[in-house]
């Protein structure tokens, strides 16, 4: 087994040519699109404090291109744009309680650097990573249904507004089974139903499937919109914990097709 210092070598190093990898799709979106429906100021620039959007119904309209901002937490990245971790965007002074299982084996792939992670075989990240991680989201809206669809990797979710909520019986899915219903103007979604396979986050957070997961979108105008995530597993963890991630509209871009299709780190994590 290799060194901790040749180890953490080599990811940094994969780190960089992914985020080179990663970069050039970023350049290619459609920037310097003006998206219509967006308020402006006399000038044409977005007017990203305008009051919220909303549906006929009266209800927010979350739709836009998102990207996260950087945990409350989070230290500046390093010069291979390491992400983040759930641990960034937790409230200050906040701990997770862990059952003594997935503390070991938390601990285990923390040491590893995350080798082995489901994102090395192009798998998705999962909740709640995928809205820490990566490029930009776009919220398509509608009285009844609303997707969530992540730039990296091509990934979408689904969380039905219609009252339908969890499925009796599930599959467990990847990002689980999403239902959402309005509390005035905060939108309550809630996820179970969740493979064993996926990952908290890339550091090696584990759950169970028993995972319960609650997230509320508040659009507090234009431009701004925040989510608290709270994770509930009682298998895995002894109480539940939240992080909090706040997202800018990305007013002049749309998302291009990003496939996971050339994976060469797998071969490479860990030597």
């Amino acid at each position: 087994m290799a060194s901790a210092p040749k180890r953490l070598h080599s990811f940094s190093a994969i780190a960089a040519i992914a985020v080179l990898q990663y970069a050039a799709p970023a350049a290619a979106q459609w920037l310097n699109y003006p998206n219509p429906g967006i308020p402006r100021t006399a000038d044409g620039k977005p007017n990203l404090s305008a009051a919220t959007p909303r549906m006929a119904d009266g209800k927010p309209d979350l739709s836009g291109v998102w990207i996260h901002q950087r945990g409350q937490n989070q230290p500046p990245r390093n010069e291979v744009g390491q992400p983040g971790t759930i641990f960034d965007f937790m409230p200050p002074g906040s701990q997770i309680s862990y059952q003594p299982w997935a503390e070991a084996l938390y601990k285990e792939r923390a040491k590893g650097l995350g080798a082995g992670r489901p994102t090395e075989h192009c798998l998705p990240h999962g909740v709640p990573d995928a809205m820490l991680y990566g490029g930009p989201m776009k919220i398509v809206q509608t009285p009844s249904l609303m997707i969530i669809l992540f730039e990296e990797l091509s990934h979408f979710r689904q969380v039905y507004t219609d009252g339908r909520g969890a499925p009796q019986t599930v599959l467990p899915a990847w990002y689980g089974y999403s239902s959402g219903k309005w509390a005035e103007d905060a939108l309550v979604v809630e996820t179970t139903g969740f493979s064993e396979q996926s990952w908290l986050d890339d550091s090696g957070l584990p759950h169970t499937d028993a995972m319960r997961a609650i997230e509320t979108f508040r659009r507090r105008d234009v431009g701004h919109m925040d989510v608290k995530i709270t994770i509930d597993d009682p298998k895995a963890f002894t109480k539940p914990f939240s992080v909090d991630v706040s997202f800018n509209l990305a007013p002049n871009l749309d998302l291009l097709e990003s496939l996971c299709e050339n994976e060469k780190d797998v071969a490479h994590i860990g030597k």
